[in-house]
């Protein structure tokens, strides 16, 4: 399977990825399964917790058809690793060019997070047509995005932070927005009573809020 191309497939028809922050593997497995039955099934698992790594694994044995990729890599190591284990596709807070450079040359996409047109560049400079627009709403939201498409016409964006059901379709009505990431679909107070039901209601929300802006 070519990942990138399947990737950019399933976010055509659902532009949102969801962030799975546990640091209990079965707590992570529910919750991507949960995700899954409301329509979402790219997934990422943010490295937030010592067990972080552990539930992406988890995910990727105990699930089919997802494709679960790593959040919050801070460093090439980071980045070995998460791909070593399975990983299929990486994201990043901010732009680091070994980290990119080592998932270009493994074949990995990535994600890295910029916020500057400096950083946009950069990414554009070292062959990425996506990235990651964080911390979305902080770093002038829409407004921005319509600036930065104006200038990096090639170039695609993942606003996350900040993005919730409330301002979703207005980034998903930009022509340059890829897809939009955020852990509203996730709260924690669901998975800390094990309300899964409630996160497959959000990721359906999500999923339809997409079709209209769409």
């Amino acid at each position: 399977m070519d990942v990138q191309s399947e990737i950019d497939r399933r976010l055509s028809a659902a532009p949102v990825v969801p962030l799975v922050s546990a640091d209990d593997t079965q707590v992570a497995v529910e919750t991507a399964k949960a995700l899954q039955d409301g329509g979402l099934s790219v997934i990422e698992v943010v490295l937030r917790s010592d067990a972080a790594q552990a539930c992406m694994e988890a995910i990727i044995d105990q699930t089919e058809g997802l494709i679960v990729g790593a959040g919050t890599v801070l460093t090439l190591q980071q980045a070995q690793s998460v791909v070593a284990s399975g990983a299929q596709f990486v994201v990043c807070p901010g732009l680091v060019d070994e980290v990119v450079e080592y998932c270009l040359d493994q074949g990995v996409p990535v994600y890295p997070g910029t916020m500057t047109a400096g950083e946009v560049q950069r990414a554009y400079a070292l062959g990425l047509r996506a990235v990651k627009f964080f911390p979305a709403t902080l770093a002038g939201g829409v407004p921005m995005l319509k600036a930065f498409g104006s200038v990096f016409r090639e170039m695609r964006f993942m606003p996350t932070g900040g993005v919730s059901a409330g301002n979703l379709a207005e980034f998903l009505a930009l022509p340059s927005v890829l897809a939009c990431g955020g852990s509203w679909l996730t709260p924690a107070d669901a998975i800390a009573a094990g309300d899964y039901s409630k996160i497959t209601d959000l990721a359906r929300e999500a999923v339809a809020i997409a079709a209209d802006a769409r």
